[in-house]
């Protein structure tokens, strides 16, 4: 498809880099839009899985850096 792109995420990151299995991330994001609906303050993924214990901060640090790496060579090309 023409112009389509896939955004990456924090936990698509994570489980690829194995921090994190599929059914963790499914868990986190079941958390994050619980509390959406709850009305309660909207949490980042990363967050979330910090806080389960799941994470730890240096494999956070790592996620961003290369979500970071990423856009920025998606980006590269576009006008």
């Amino acid at each position: 498809m023409k112009g389509y792109t896939i955004e990456i995420r924090f936990g698509i990151v994570a489980v690829d880099k194995g921090f994190i299995t599929a059914e963790q991330l499914i868990e986190a994001l079941r958390t994050q839009v619980m509390g959406d609906i709850d009305q309660r303050e909207h949490k980042l993924i990363g967050t979330i899985l910090l806080e389960m214990g799941l994470v730890t901060n240096a494999q956070t640090d790592e996620v961003v850096k290369e979500l970071v790496k990423k856009n920025k060579s998606e980006t590269a090309g576009r006008p």
